[in-house]
């Protein structure tokens, strides 16, 4: 079957400089001038003078935990103190026999210096754990710490922390590796439920015109539970039709012992069309909101620099025997002193496992150049570059000059020729790449965020940071691609048909209007998996 894909502009590597797109049999067959397209028989898909993308792959996101939130106490739609406790209160009352109150979804910005108390859930009659927005904290109640046995006394963990008062009680806050004294209390769901949490996803993104994914995490961490079965079962059934990389989790409580079963997880997926294990994923650091992201100087007027989750020495050792099996291995990196143990790992390694570090919040500027040059890849997450409560008033002030000023450093990055993809870290945030990439172009909130109204949401946040559209749509599409090895995400011929029709050209729009854009059609193999109602 032909299908001419007419009526509009086409984005290619060259630019838009397309007008017409021929699929046959699911893959691109020639990319052109109409008049030259539509010899041939065909039904047509027209754009109605709007855009057609290559389908957009995010190259950092959890979508089974998403998916499991989505159907939780979900407290990513809303913002403020109030709302969260309105949320809570009728969840409990729509679910009376749920043992736990969990889901998550909250912001620290709502809550002085960041930090909700578990006094404000002890209305209700059950234990509570609700995730930060973030996935670096959770918010607990009474019972649930009692269910734990945190008290006082209990320690820390070596990589977390319990929040404490004046008299050293556990208020109800826990902080990265502390979750876990909570959170594997909770339920755990069940192999369907996994299942269908990929599936609630996968619509989701479909209608965001993502065809392709990294999820970040394919193991157990922090109360989750190991997907790996998930994405071998989904894409064995035919249930998944996005084209996937799974990063394994990288335990940071053992060694290179642990190589060995990574290998034989990986070796699990070989041969599924639609999931492949081919990534390793390391947590190096937390964030700065908590002060976990590992920084070269004392934060202000706190001091500490933060948690190197893995020490620097034994990354090299791990990220060279991880290369030398072949795998790729995905950073998480947030402080600039976890990006610079990140990079000094990967000095040897081979450019061609594709390596990449996400998030980069904060980069000392002597290492931008340094992407390029060991050929690592900068996973952005670009929704995070804006003036929003959570930066002006729990991150700017603990930072200081001049490293307020070394965040999120797109255009330098571009500039000294580093390769970029770019992702969300949904559920942390919105999944929508088209508001990415308007942030990335104009550096301020998308209308319609919740952030929207912060007083200087509108502000640009160092502007002299900004990408242009097309360098932003490639590293939603090309970039994200080459990550995951996939054929798709370029529109031309040869390529599989994995292909989004936009309800308008944001090439032709304002650049504060970009976030008004819309997904009408998605295709993946040149069949459509979503159309707008």
């Amino acid at each position: 079957m032909n299908i001419l894909f007419r009526g509009g502009r086409v984005f290619t590597p060259g630019g838009v400089v397309a007008e017409a797109v021929l699929v046959r049999d699911g893959v691109i067959a020639a990319v052109g001038l109409e008049r030259d397209l539509a010899r041939l028989p065909h039904e047509t898909v027209d754009l109605d003078g709007g855009l057609l993308t290559p389908g957009f792959i995010d190259a950092h996101m959890h979508p089974v935990q998403a998916g499991l939130e989505r159907a939780k106490c979900d407290l990513s739609e809303v913002f403020g103190f109030d709302a969260y406790v309105a949320m809570i209160a009728a969840y409990a009352a729509k679910n009376p026999d749920k043992a736990w109150i969990d889901g998550g979804g909250w912001d620290m910005s709502a809550f002085p210096n960041g930090l909700p108390h578990r006094d404000q859930l002890d209305f209700l009659d059950r234990p509570a754990y609700l995730i930060q927005r973030d996935h670096h904290a959770a918010w607990v109640n009474g019972r649930a710490l009692e269910l734990a046995g945190i008290t006082a006394a209990t320690p820390d963990p070596p990589d977390g922390r319990i929040e404490r008062d004046a008299g050293g009680a556990p208020t109800g806050v826990l902080h990265e590796g502390a979750m876990d004294l909570v959170g594997l209390l909770t339920p755990r769901p069940s192999a369907q439920d996994l299942l269908d949490a990929l599936a609630r996803a996968q619509e989701h993104l479909f209608s965001l015109g993502i065809t392709g994914w990294q999820d970040a995490i394919v193991g157990s961490y922090a109360g989750s539970d190991d997907q790996l079965p998930t994405y071998v079962a989904a894409a064995g059934s035919g249930l998944l039709r996005a084209r996937v990389v799974g990063a394994l989790w990288w335990d940071r409580t053992r060694g290179l012992e642990q190589i060995p079963g990574l290998v034989e997880r990986r070796a699990a997926t070989e041969g599924l069309d639609r999931f492949r294990a081919t990534s390793v994923k390391i947590m190096q650091d937390g964030i700065t909101e908590n002060f976990t992201a590992a920084t070269l100087e004392p934060y202000c007027l706190c001091g500490g620099t933060g948690l190197s989750y893995v020490d620097p020495v034994e990354l090299k050792r791990y990220v060279a025997e991880l290369d030398r099996h072949g795998f790729q291995v995905h950073v998480h990196a947030i402080g600039e002193r976890a990006v610079r143990e990140a990079l000094d790992g990967f000095e040897g390694t081979n450019p061609a496992n594709r390596h990449h570090i996400a998030h980069l919040q904060i980069i000392e500027p002597s290492d931008v150049p340094r992407f390029a040059a060991l050929g690592v890849t900068a996973n952005l997450q670009p929704l995070w570059a804006t003036h929003h409560a959570q930066m002006d008033e729990l991150t700017l002030p603990f930072l200081g000059e001049p490293r307020a000023s070394w965040q999120y450093p797109f255009a330098d990055l571009i500039a000294h020729g580093a390769r970029c993809c770019a992702g969300s870290d949904w559920p942390v945030s919105d999944a929508d790449p088209l508001q990415g990439m308007h942030v990335a172009v104009n550096r301020t909130e998308p209308g319609g965020s919740v952030h929207a109204g912060y007083p200087t949401a509108q502000t640009p946040f160092l502007p002299g940071q900004r990408l242009d559209l097309a360098t932003a749509m490639t590293a939603y599409t090309a970039g994200s691609a080459w990550i995951n090895r996939s054929p798709a995400g370029i529109v031309e011929p040869g390529r599989p048909a994995d292909l989004v029709v936009l309800d308008r050209d944001p090439f032709e729009l304002p650049p504060g209007d970009l976030w008004m854009t819309r997904v009408r059609m998605t295709f993946v193999n040149g069949e459509p998996v979503h159309v707008q109602d």
